[in-house]
């Protein structure tokens, strides 16, 4: 008897033990920060925080902001997320500011051949299993953890886990919701639907001790049924970032669009204004209807109006980007758009903010799947003090355009090529250069300053 009470005292303690070395470290905080040694003046970093983004990282704008923002005070940050494209050039050259990519999934779960019925749930377990051996293990416990939703699986689950064993406070940053971008493909009564808003509904409820939403319509509707947050939640909008600003010198707009390979072409009659330059940005995905700027563009070209040409530069990339590509292309061969000329681009950040200055047209197809959510890419727009003309059928679009002041909105194909004949047939360009003066001043509020009154203030990285 007593060597069976010795052996599972062993085996107790030994699997304590186990367990105990498994332990991820935790955050202690540490105040006032200590000095690094006697010899420097160096202080250690104010505040550790760990941006979580599961995605593509140099495709997630808003937390490549974030992060800058957070090191430009001072705090030390850890941007997870997959490593795909170029992330922006404040992230990569800054000593506070460590990249922590994250395994992509094994190529056999990323094919088309695997249903989704099994892709799915593999995938995430793959997600699972990543997520918490890089949050763990891989980087140092943070005071705060900031993490993007969506995606909410299985980010949030992890995220609840992370903290507690390391002491961590999160913030989620809500862009959207999941269930309702998947609703959009899979339906709105499909059960992954279901389960996937529940799940967001009561993970978002009890995780974080503080939220950041990007239109004040959200932050109201995450306080009503089906979420009921009771902890804080701030509107943080966003604002245009430093490298997106206006270009007022004709010399400088030329000589970038006699660069720019798409323009170099025609550039001469763009500034002469003979040919309208029209700039979209779009993730080549089903929450942007695509058909709506071809229809449009379409009916601008049949009209018996003395109409500029125009030459439409789509940049990004996407799912359906080559399906796009192809009707654009049997669209041109059949002689359905004679007086446009569509051309795809992917562009530097530096290039594609020069653009958006050089433009006259900004087209926005980003349709809301919860109603709640804004387009960062017409922030851009702004930022470059380019107007904006884009699909507005949602209740949070006034937030961001005002009807003819800084742009104009739609909901029909038909509606946007009346919009497209009308400020493009004056000659002058009244309408036009009117709702630039609007774009301009709109644009003129950056992300600092909101950062700083808003996440600065939540950080204690600004009074």
């Amino acid at each position: 008897m007593l060597e069976i009470i010795l052996t599972l005292a062993v085996l107790a303690s030994t699997t304590l033990t186990i367990l105990l070395l498994l332990w991820p470290s935790r955050y202690i905080n540490h105040s006032p920060p200590k000095v690094v040694s006697s010899a420097s003046s160096v202080d250690e970093p104010k505040i550790s925080v760990q941006v979580l983004v599961l995605g593509d990282i140099g495709r997630s704008p808003r937390m490549q902001y974030h992060a800058m923002s957070i090191a430009k005070h001072g705090g030390r940050v850890d941007v997870i997320g997959y490593q795909e494209s170029t992330p922006h050039p404040g992230l990569l050259h800054n000593p506070l500011i460590t990249i922590v990519p994250l395994p992509p999934p094994p190529p056999i779960l990323r094919s088309k051949s695997l249903p989704f019925i099994l892709a799915g749930p593999l995938k995430v377990l793959w997600q699972i299993w990543s997520l918490f051996q890089t949050l763990s293990y891989r980087i140092k416990p943070a005071r705060w953890l900031l993490v993007q939703n969506p995606p909410s699986i299985p980010t949030l689950f992890i995220a609840i886990i992370i903290c507690f064993l390391r002491n961590t406070h999160l913030i989620i940053d809500w862009h959207n919701y999941g269930w309702t971008i998947l609703a959009g493909t899979r339906g709105a009564n499909h059960p992954f639907v279901t389960i996937s808003k529940h799940y967001e509904a009561v993970l978002g409820r009890y995780a974080p001790t503080a939220s950041f939403t990007v239109t004040n319509a959200m932050a109201k509707q995450l306080k009503n049924k089906p979420y009921k947050i009771r902890s804080p939640i701030f509107t943080l909008h966003d604002r245009p970032a430093a490298i997106f600003q206006p270009i007022s010198n004709p010399e400088a707009r030329k000589a970038f669009l006699c660069r720019l390979p798409e323009t170099c072409k025609q550039a001469e009659d763009i500034m002469a204004g003979k040919t309208r330059l029209l700039v979209s940005s779009t993730s080549w995905t089903p929450d942007e209807d695509f058909n709506l700027l071809l229809e449009a563009l379409c009916l601008y070209s049949s009209t018996s109006e003395s109409l500029p040409p125009i030459l439409a530069i789509i940049t990004g990339k996407g799912p359906q980007k080559q399906m796009y590509l192809d009707r654009i292309a049997s669209l041109t061969q059949e002689g359905n758009l004679p007086n446009v000329t569509i051309l795809s681009a992917w562009l530097s950040t530096e290039d594609y903010a020069t653009l958006l200055a050089c433009a006259d047209l900004g087209v926005c197809l980003h349709m809301s799947s919860s109603g709640v959510d804004l387009p960062m890419k017409v922030v851009d727009m702004f930022g470059a003090g380019l107007p904006v003309v884009g699909y507005g059928d949602y209740e949070s679009w006034g937030e961001l355009v005002r009807e003819g002041v800084n742009g104009r909105g739609f909901v029909k194909s038909a509606d946007l090529a009346r919009v497209l004949r009308e400020l493009f047939s004056d000659s002058e360009g009244k309408e036009l250069a009117s709702l630039r003066k609007g774009a301009v001043k709109e644009g003129r509020r950056r992300w600092d300053e909101e950062w700083d009154a808003v996440a600065g203030r939540l950080l204690g990285l600004c009074d």
